[in-house]
């Protein structure tokens, strides 16, 4: 088993390295890594578990094997495609399940939670054999998952956690690593500030994994690494370009002088730009860290308004797919499959600019 678990080991990186994901490997090199754009999909592939990680299987599970070729999939949109990792991340759902030509149902809740949940019972109604769901809050799910259990529809959930059970009330949760994502974002900081001054962080979404990983990241790393660096505001900002723009403009009135903004995803950093800019502020007065990967966040650190950006990948569709297909097959997958995430800083975002989403 050590010898199979080592040339899959082998293989799954020459296989990274061919289709040019660019997904970091370690800390140290992920801001030395490209960007994994690699077209529709990002060539994110399947895994499988590592030794002694948590797995579950069909059986496990309490479910049937199916052929996931004749099988109807359902997919739960939480936001609003106005948000480019929204529209990315549906794309990639949608490309993957066409190049498979699987039957795929959608839905969009138009970031309106209530309606994810009613949208969801729809789908399993509509008779949807397997769901992929990008959770709006991570609590409330208890309607959906009696319903699914009851038909046994198994769910795996991309790009944010639901508070429940893996392998009992779903099959896997498939993103990234949130407080890596928040550590790393505060070693830009540090980096941009040389460790010292007053930041502010702009929220994400109460209410969701995301943004409480995104934050205990960086604030445990702040603390960790610059003591000196303190945080002086906090508010949230939605996930949304307008209440970033909204919150910045009165972290400028009650803290005028802030030396950074930690912005817990690109569109409400590039709030903070347009706030930053009608206040008078030039390029770089304000150290501006962000993360998710969107083109007009690396844009704007070739326009010197943005120091850096984390990525957080949204093309799911081929890892979401080829984890359904294994778990019907009787496979074990993990509970937990995470995309290691790259970056963007003034070295590489010019030249990577065409691979943001």
């Amino acid at each position: 088993m050590k010898q199979v678990a080592r040339r899959f080991t082998v293989a799954a990186i020459l296989t990274a390295l061919a289709l040019s994901t660019g997904c970091a490997k370690s800390e140290d090199d992920a801001d030395k890594a490209k960007p994994g754009a690699g077209g529709e999909g990002g060539g994110q592939v399947a895994a499988e578990p590592t030794k002694g990680a948590k797995t579950c299987t069909v059986d496990q599970y309490g479910g049937k094997k199916l052929d996931l070729s004749k099988a109807t999939v359902g997919f739960s949109q939480s936001e609003k495609e106005a948000n480019p990792f929204r529209i990315a991340e549906t794309a990639s759902i949608k490309a993957e399940a066409k190049k498979r030509k699987i039957k795929l149902l959608t839905a969009n809740a138009q970031s309106q939670f209530s309606k994810q949940i009613s949208d969801v019972q729809d789908l399993i109604s509509k008779g949807a054999d397997l769901l992929v769901v990008a959770p709006l809050n991570s609590d409330g799910w208890e309607p959906v998952l009696k319903q699914a259990a009851a038909k046994k529809v198994p769910i795996v959930t991309i790009d944010r956690k639901i508070n429940a059970k893996a392998c009992k009330d779903y099959v896997s949760f498939i993103g990234s690593d949130f407080v890596q994502q928040g550590r790393r974002a505060a070693d830009q900081m540090i980096k941009a500030t040389g460790g010292k001054g007053e930041v502010a962080i702009l929220l994400g979404t109460p209410g969701n994994n995301v943004t409480t990983e995104r934050t205990e990241g960086f604030r445990d790393r702040i603390k960790e690494k610059a003591p000196k660096l303190k945080v002086v505001f906090k508010q949230t900002g939605e996930f949304a370009r307008e209440k970033g723009q909204q919150v910045t403009e009165q972290l400028i009135q009650s803290k005028p002088d802030i030396d950074g903004i930690y912005a817990e995803n690109d569109e409400m950093g590039l709030g903070a730009v347009n706030a930053l800019k009608s206040a008078g502020k030039k390029a770089g007065d304000v150290k501006i860290v962000t993360v998710d990967g969107t083109r007009n966040a690396v844009q704007g650190i070739t326009d010197k308004w943005i120091h850096g950006v984390i990525e957080s990948n949204p093309r799911f569709g081929p890892l979401a797919f080829s984890t359904l297909d294994d778990f019907t097959r009787g496979k074990e997958v993990g509970q937990t499959i995470v995309i290691k995430d790259s970056a963007y800083t003034a070295a590489n975002a010019e030249q990577d600019l065409s691979k943001a989403y």
